[in-house]
């Protein structure tokens, strides 16, 4: 009989709350022409609907809609076009499904509008530097990610140079996290974000992983998304489509070393590897 896991640190996402005493899976979900991996793909409201609801019955436990492509060399999407494509995805998803819905942007009108729908939670990959950002979430009152991102993605991948990537991106992060706190966001409504592929060579994305504890050790959780990125392409030489392995791997081992929620496009295989690494962290099951 399995052991009832014990009820661990919530996240209040509105409508949901989301239990980070194991590590989640967050599905991607993308709503644009021009994703590196499934662009295109889910742009009709009732397409978004079907897919989402596939992920939730896969394991996903949160949905991370995104309206404007971040891969690398992407062109800037018009506020008007992002909420064009991003809205009538949310307003059919927030009041359908059963777990917290993300929202991927940067824009401080898109952070409200999605709020006003239901949306549970804001991933924004410009840790909430645009004009108007930090005000717009502390309006909103819902949690928020904040991710590192060297430059902007059209030139972040041109040539991205550190001296110490864990310890500067650390730093810019707990400079976010000050920002925050002064705007009236508490501690309890943050999560980081290292920014795999944002402005980071291969052997930047290694260190970063190896030495995630050191964000884990903030206190803060910590959101990762390596899914069929570069970074797993580099070692595993498989083009995005054929990540499937590479990408559970470098989920597992995020997991292990403290980052409670998982961002990915393979929902079933990640939910299972997920799984198994609670049950090793928790004591397992009983027999």
């Amino acid at each position: 009989m399995e052991r009832q896991a014990e009820q661990g640190p919530l996240l209040d996402c509105g409508r949901h709350q989301l239990d980070l005493s194991a590590p989640r899976v967050m599905g991607i979900l993308n709503v644009t022409p021009d994703s590196f991996s499934d662009g295109g793909n889910f742009l009709r409201p009732e397409t978004a609907l079907q897919r989402a609801r596939k992920m939730v019955d896969e394991g996903a436990d949160i949905i991370d809609v995104g309206g404007e492509s971040t891969r690398p060399g992407a062109i800037p999407v018009p506020l008007a076009e992002e909420l064009r494509r991003i809205m009538p995805v949310l307003e059919v998803l927030c009041p359908q499904l059963p777990v917290p819905v993300s929202v991927d942007t940067s824009k401080p009108e898109v952070m409200r509008a999605a709020a006003q729908v239901g949306a549970g939670l804001l991933n924004d990959i410009n840790g909430l530097r645009a004009d108007g950002a930090l005000e717009a979430a502390a309006e909103t009152g819902l949690p928020v990610c904040l991710m590192h991102m060297l430059g902007r993605p059209q030139t972040m991948q041109d040539d991205p140079r550190y001296g110490n990537v864990t310890q500067e991106i650390l730093e810019f992060l707990m400079q976010r996290v000050a920002a925050c706190e002064a705007a009236g966001i508490g501690r309890q409504r943050l999560l980081l974000d290292p920014g795999f592929g944002f402005g980071k060579r291969s052997v930047h994305n290694y260190q970063l992983l190896r030495e995630l504890d050191q964000f884990v050790a903030t206190g803060l959780p910590v959101l990762v998304g390596m899914s069929r990125k570069g970074m797993v392409g580099q070692a595993t030489n498989k083009p995005a489509a054929e990540r499937l392995h590479g990408s559970v791997a470098a989920a597992v081992m995020a997991a292990t070393f403290g980052a409670r929620i998982i961002r990915v496009h393979d929902v079933a295989a990640t939910r299972e590897a997920m799984d198994f690494v609670a049950a090793v962290l928790s004591g397992g099951v009983a027999d």
